[in-house]
């Protein structure tokens, strides 16, 4: 069990949300703490694999060199 004190805005705004959805409060606090807690997953891995890139020395190429390495870069100009 978990016990969270909301400002008293949030607690309105979430009190109407759930009036008008018929869902209850812990409905969308659950979601929300999902939300929250997949993106930060997700940023510590895009963290981490950054990190590991800058410490290899490797050189990054551009969106374009990507597409023209794999044949789907179609500009007139080239």
């Amino acid at each position: 069990m978990l016990a969270v004190r909301l400002p008293q805005e949030m607690e309105i705004l979430l009190t109407s949300l759930a009036k008008k959805t018929h869902r209850s409060k812990s409905y969308y606090v659950k979601k929300a703490l999902e939300q929250y807690l997949e993106n930060y997953v997700e940023y510590e891995l895009a963290a981490e694999a950054y990190k590991e890139y800058l410490e290899s020395g490797k050189k990054s190429i551009s969106f374009e060199e990507v597409m023209k390495k794999n044949g789907l870069w179609e500009n007139e100009t080239d």
